[in-house]
C-alpha cells in the first residue's frame, strides 16, 4: 500500500489521489449509480430530517429511518442498490485491501449548508473492516474525535480528490 500523505488519530489521508480527471470520471460513475438508486434524505430515528442527501451501491445501503441506523438489501423506494463503480474498487483495493471487498459504497451530497456533524459509525458488524472515504467537489472540514464522547478533536481540510 502507498505511504499516506498525512496520519491523524489513525486515519490515513491521501492528498491530491485522483487527478482531475479522475474525479471527473468517477462522479460520472457515480451519477450512474444516482440514475439507478435516486438520492433520498434520510431521518434520523427522533425524526429530524438530516440535510444531506445520501444513495449506496454494492450489496447493502446504509439507511436511516423511525426504525433506526441500519445497512439494508435494498433502496427505500425497494430496488436493489447497483454496483459498485469499478473506479471505486479500484481505489478500494489500492488503499483499504486487495483481498477482501466492500459490502457497501455510501455517497453522500452535501448541497449548499448542508453538513455532517461529529458522530460515531457504530453500526459496522465487523470493526475490522477499514472504511474509505473519498472526497469530491468543495473544500470540507473534516474532524476526527475519540472512540467515546467528548474530549478533544483534531481537523483537517480536505480538497476534491483526497
Amino acid at each position: 500500500m502507498p505511504e499516506p500523505t498525512l496520519t491523524l488519530r489513525g486515519i490515513a489521508i491521501y492528498k491530491g489521489w485522483l487527478t482531475p480527471t479522475a474525479q471527473r470520471d468517477m462522479v460520472a460513475d457515480l451519477r450512474g449509480v444516482v440514475s439507478k438508486a435516486p438520492f433520498f434524505t434520510p431521518v434520523t430515528p427522533s425524526g429530524k430530517k438530516m440535510s444531506v442527501h445520501m444513495t449506496s451501491a454494492g450489496r447493502y445501503g446504509w439507511v436511516t429511518d423511525r426504525r433506526g441506523y441500519r445497512y439494508e438489501a435494498h433502496h427505500p423506494d425497494g430496488m436493489a442498490w447497483p454496483t459498485i463503480p469499478q473506479r471505486v474498487l479500484d481505489i478500494w483495493q489500492a488503499l483499504a485491501s486487495e483481498t477482501r471487498a466492500p459490502d457497501c459504497c455510501l455517497i453522500n451530497y452535501y448541497t449548499e449548508g448542508a453538513r455532517m456533524g461529529l458522530h460515531q459509525d457504530r453500526d459496522e458488524t465487523d470493526f475490522s473492516w477499514r472504511v474509505l472515504s473519498v472526497s469530491l467537489g468543495d473544500e470540507a472540514l473534516f474532524r476526527v474525535g475519540n472512540t467515546t464522547r467528548g474530549g478533544s478533536t483534531e481537523s483537517v481540510w480536505l480538497s476534491s480528490g483526497d
